[in-house]
Parts: C-alpha cells; sequence; structure tokens
C-alpha cells in the first residue's frame, strides 16, 4: 500500500488523560525507558539507556532551542490579541539570519482574536528591563490560507529578534497540556544542549538526557553527533483527513554541517541511532537530497517534498553512495553547512536509509509521529503501546520514552 492510502483511523488508540505527563519529572534521567527490539519489550530508566546501546553506536541529536514564540498584545479597548510566531517569512534564507535581525522582521504567525485586529492597526507592548524600556510593535501586513505576515518592530533597534521574543514572548507548550507556561517550563522544555533558537516546540526524546547520560555514552565509547531541525507548529496538527492522501505536511527548516555528514557515513553501517522523529527525518532528508543529486539535479537542492521519496526518486541508491553526493556537492559550492526545508512524511510503506533505531517519546492518537514509529517497527508499535499504557508509562511531551529498533 501507497503511504498516501492509509487509513488513520488504523492508527489511533484510546489515551486516557490521567496518562498524558502534564508536568516534567523532578529528575529528567529519572523517565522510563521501554525498549523495543526484536518482538520483545523490557523496562529500564534513561539513566541506563547505555546498557541498551553498542559501544559503536552514533546518537544524532536535535539542537534547535524553542523559542518564546507566544506574544500577547492587549488593544487599547482593552481586548487581548494573541500572535504566534511560527516561521519567518520566506524573504529569510534560513530561521538564523531572522532571529538576528535588529529592529524590524517579518514573520508568518497565527493570530487570536483576528477578527478584532483591524489590517494596518499598530498594536504595541512595552517591557521594563532594570531602568531601560523595550518598545514592541505589531502591524497586520497580509492574510495568507493558513496564517497572517505580521510586521514586528521594536526599540531599541540594536537588539535582536531573538532577544526581543525572550523579554516579551512565553514559552509555546503543547496544547494539550492545558495550562499557561510557568517558570520551570523555561528550563525543562529545553533540552540541556539546545543551542539554535528557532523551534515553537522542544524535540521532546531529548529531554531525558542529563550531563551524566552523555559522560556514560562517552564512556562506552558510543559517539554523540548533532544536527539543527526547527521543530514547527504542525507537528501538533491533527491528521483529519480519512486517509493520508489529503494531509498536508508540514515543512521545516534544517541545518546540518558537513563534518556532521562525515561522522554519519564513518559510522555506516553501524547502528545509527535517532534520537527523537526530528532527528530521524534530517537524517533520512540528507539521504533523500543526495539521491536527488545522483538523479542529475544540478540546482541548489532546497527541499525534500511529501511525497517525492515515494513516487520520483530512485530507491536502491546506498546510503554512502548519497550521502557522499551529497558532500561533493557542499565541496563544491563552498557550503560548510546545508540548510534546506523538509516536508518528508515517514509512514509506514517508507524504508529508513540512515537511521537503525528511534529513541522517542509515545505520541498522540492519529498522528503524523505514530505513523512514523509504525514505519519503522510495524504493527508491534500497538504491541509498544499496549505495554506502556499498561505498565505506567507517562505519555506525550513531558512522558516517558523508548528505544526502539527498527523490524
Amino acid at each position: 500500500m501507497h503511504p498516501r492510502d492509509i487509513a488513520i483511523k488504523d492508527y489511533t488508540y484510546f489515551l486516557p488523560e490521567e496518562k498524558i505527563a502534564h508536568y516534567p519529572l523532578t529528575e529528567r534521567e529519572a523517565s522510563k525507558l521501554l525498549v523495543y527490539k526484536n518482538g520483545s519489550i523490557s523496562e529500564d530508566t534513561y539513566r541506563n539507556i547505555d546498557v541498551h546501546l553498542p559501544s559503536n553506536s552514533l546518537l544524532v541529536f536535535n539542537n534547535t532551542k524553542v523559542i518564546e514564540a507566544r506574544l500577547l498584545f492587549q488593544k487599547p479597548t482593552g481586548g487581548m490579541i494573541e500572535i504566534f510566531c511560527l516561521e519567518p517569512h520566506e524573504q529569510y534564507e534560513d530561521i538564523t539570519s531572522a532571529m538576528v535581525q535588529h529592529g524590524k522582521v517579518l514573520w508568518k504567525c497565527l493570530v487570536g482574536g483576528a477578527s478584532k485586529w483591524k489590517h494596518g492597526q499598530v498594536l504595541e507592548k512595552k517591557t521594563s528591563i532594570k531602568t531601560s524600556e523595550i518598545t514592541l510593535r505589531a502591524v497586520y501586513k497580509e492574510k495568507r490560507a493558513d496564517h497572517f505576515i505580521i510586521d514586528l518592530s521594536w526599540q531599541p533597534a540594536s537588539m535582536s529578534f531573538a532577544e526581543i521574543l525572550h523579554h516579551h514572548g512565553a514559552i509555546p507548550l503543547p496544547p494539550y497540556l492545558k495550562r499557561e507556561a510557568e517558570r520551570a517550563d523555561q528550563e525543562r522544555y529545553q533540552t540541556i544542549y539546545a543551542h539554535y533558537e528557532g523551534s515553537v516546540a522542544a524535540p521532546t526524546a531529548g529531554l531525558h538526557f542529563t550531563d551524566t547520560i552523555f559522560e556514560k555514552l562517552e564512556k562506552k565509547g558510543i559517539r554523540t553527533d548533532f544536527v539543527t531541525l526547527h521543530v514547527g507548529a504542525g507537528t501538533f496538527k491533527p491528521v483529519k483527513s480519512e486517509t493520508m492522501h489529503e494531509h498536508e505536511m508540514h515543512a521545516e527548516f534544517m541545518d546540518v554541517s558537513f563534518s556532521t555528514v562525515q561522522n554519519i557515513i564513518r559510522h555506516l553501517p553501524d547502528n545509527i541511532i535517532a534520537v527523537g522523529t526530528t532527528s530521524l527525518r534530517t537524517i533520512e532528508s540528507l539521504y533523500w537530497i543526495g539521491v536527488k543529486l545522483l538523479a542529475g539535479e544540478s540546482k541548489p537542492v532546497s527541499e525534500i517534498t511529501q511525497w517525492e521519496v515515494y513516487d520520483e526518486l530512485p530507491q536502491n541508491i546506498p546510503a554512502v553512495d548519497a550521502l557522499q553526493t551529497l558532500l561533493q556537492w557542499m565541496k563544491q559550492n563552498g557550503r560548510d553547512r546545508l540548510l534546506a526545508r523538509t516536508q518528508i512524511i515517514i509512514a509506514p510503506g517508507y524504508k529508513p536509509r540512515i537511521a537503525k533505531g528511534l529513541i522517542t517519546n509515545f505520541h498522540q492518537p492519529g498522528s503524523t509521529l505514530l505513523l512514523l514509529v509504525a514505519a519503522l517497527i510495524g504493527d508491534e508499535w500497538k504491541k509498544v503501546y499496549d505495554h506502556a499504557l499498561e505498565n505506567e508509562f507517562r505519555f506525550l511531551s513531558y512522558g516517558d520514552g523508548s528505544l526502539l529498533w527498527i523490524s
């Protein structure tokens, strides 16, 4: 069956509200770990994850950082407008360059209360820091099919947009937590290695990792490396259509260094484990960009679209050949980083080309993330999720997780 014909009703389950973790555990590494391998399930905690990984493994993490994407403005009449910053306007090459803009930026946003905000009307928000006052202004410039273009400007203009969000915005917790962000979320809804600002949701598989775990991994000879994929709000977008054919996957910005691609090649065909669905989508997208280059695409490869990996590209290219081609293209074009967008959908019918395993949390019923899990371990996803539900595992972003070896 082609993934576009998948019926989403076949990938759902009953998730009781009490199984959802609304707050993180006190200790990150105390979260429970379900290990699935060759049809068998065992349990442990994240503090012992090194025991379940071979010494020749390479773990690939996503080092994106969640931004304070929620901005609340009060109109002169007293009404509230909420602006949710999704991603930069297409005039910017990538999120990083947009985040360092000074004085003014254009951003794609969702707007709560948009019907009460007139086109061109200026909203203003002031914040005091010590003896200085920062003023942020928002102007509604354009309405598109599923978002708005908002002109954001501020004084003093010497501050970057990242700094402005830090002072004016709030961390956007997942909607299913049904609560406002609290002070503790500033730290706990970030991985300890978060670095590049741009996500509106955390790569939650990494929330369990601590310095102690990284020390254990290093001691055992397990390598680590990092990619950047800025997680968009589409990660929470439910599949509302009966089949995947009508569902549009969200595109996300990815940024991968030349040295990381080299490192992945060095570890083929060893155990390359993606820490999180975003890391897995990134390294698999690297493969397909290499395939596109091998297939004769000469222009800069800037995007992997939703269905092209199933419908348009060769299926039998060895991973090392695809990645070597990508490295050669980067070298010829003087690029030490690959900047691209990926819309790849990994669903049953997909064969992973790079990853041999996945570390991930437990996902929402009927979500594209659950489809990704099913693509890796087949119908055994039901066995894994039944076990987690029956054995007091905590679900979703602040919940427990799993190490899944690909079937």
